[in-house]
């Protein structure tokens, strides 16, 4: 199985490239990993807010194969402890999951039209984080649970 972090924005900031490079190297121990930053869209700056959302949705869209299991961050989403992520993903497994997308949208959220495709809507948190942060503990907690799924000593409870 093979999972994939997709982030509407820009590349990492400096001050969590490295942790986000980190954990992507330690989850890779257990599943294939690949991160795709997509591009805003052209003129993005000077866009409505629900027009900047469709062209995110619609570049979205076209990358999405229909085999690939969408895991929207979403913050009405449904909460999970680190044991419950490890759960999901091992279920994905079990499910034989060629891929896992881990998305997280723009500035403004998702477009409406990939929440409809996402497999799952997940909230890391009632709290609202940049979302360069996002990629971080994202990153920390796919690891976290990969670690959980192997028994070994990274998680303490």
């Amino acid at each position: 199985m093979k999972i994939s972090f997709w982030s509407v924005g820009k590349n990492n900031e400096s001050y969590v490239k490295e942790g986000v490079e980190n954990f992507t190297r330690r989850i890779s121990r257990y599943f294939k990993t690949e991160w795709a930053i997509i591009p805003m869209p052209k003129n993005s700056g000077i866009l409505p807010e629900m027009e900047l959302k469709k062209k995110e949705g619609e570049a979205i869209m076209q990358l999405l194969t229909k085999d690939d299991y969408l895991v929207a961050l979403e913050e009405r989403g449904k909460q999970l402890s680190s044991e419950g992520l490890a759960e999901f993903i091992q279920a994905r497994a079990n499910e034989s999951t060629n891929k896992i997308i881990f998305l997280i949208g723009g500035a403004y959220g998702i477009d409406e039209q990939v929440l409809k495709r996402a497999n799952f809507k997940w909230s890391l948190s009632q709290l609202v984080f940049p979302h360069q942060l996002v990629r971080l503990i994202l990153s920390e907690q796919v690891y976290r649970a990969c670690t959980i799924l192997k028994n070994e000593k990274y998680h303490h409870k």
